[in-house]
């Protein structure tokens, strides 16, 4: 309780008895502790544990499990090695094995909690969203922060393009494409599109496109909806 002096009668505010006995019963039930602990831990998405990030995933309807075609762990020199991919990069000695050639076994995987924790920011955004590409534009470029330039396109005749200058590992395809964070109208055919600047095209001042023996012919689309 705040302020419990202003609560007590007149003819008790001056006993000690009285005071102390209530300052104390104060300080024994002040649940002020557990509701910051709450806050912190639970209500607050930006700094809830992994608890609190599962039940926000709920509120807004976002899983923290996909089905990806992850390659596994491959052996390799430990100069490739990449701390921030401790399980799926190259591996060094009595960690990762040979690539025997055979294709990515598809299996659930978890995201991380803070690439979580975007995801629900994000499935907050799109539950609420109106649909237009400016507003659309604002998700991707909180989704993708720093990554590069990504955008939608109205392609007209009830269709359209998130299209995503850069290269998207294949967990992310699998989160575009299961999650359910990018939203799109009612009807309305979606397509995603890597636009990579490493496809074959004719030689420009710019560098855009790779010339002969270099580059290859864009895939375009990756998934539809």
């Amino acid at each position: 309780m705040r302020n419990v002096e202003a609560t007590l009668l007149a003819q008790y505010a001056n006993s000690l008895t009285i005071t102390g006995l209530i300052d104390y019963l104060n300080q024994c039930i002040d649940p002020g502790a557990d509701l910051e602990n709450f806050f912190n831990t639970i209500w607050n998405v930006e700094t809830a544990n992994i608890h609190g990030l599962e039940i926000w995933g709920k509120i807004v309807n976002v899983s923290r499990m996909v089905q990806a075609a992850l390659p596994p762990a491959q052996f390799g020199f430990a100069e490739a090695f990449d701390a921030s991919r401790p399980t799926t990069g190259v591996q060094p000695f009595n960690y990762g094995v040979f690539n025997d050639g055979s294709p990515p076994v598809v299996r659930n995987v978890e995201v991380d909690p803070e690439t979580y924790r975007t995801l629900i920011m994000t499935k907050a955004m799109a539950n609420i969203t109106d649909c237009s590409c400016a507003s659309l534009n604002k998700l991707l470029g909180y989704l993708f922060a720093g990554r590069g330039r990504c955008y939608v396109l109205d392609t007209g005749r009830m269709t359209m393009q998130y299209v995503f200058e850069f290269e998207l590992s294949v967990l992310e395809v699998a989160i575009l494409t299961q999650s359910g964070v990018l939203p799109r109208p009612t009807g309305v055919l979606c397509n995603i599109v890597e636009a990579s600047d490493d496809v074959f095209g004719f030689s420009n001042e710019a560098n855009d496109f790779q010339p002969f023996n270099q580059g290859v012919f864009s895939s375009g689309v990756l998934n539809a909806s």
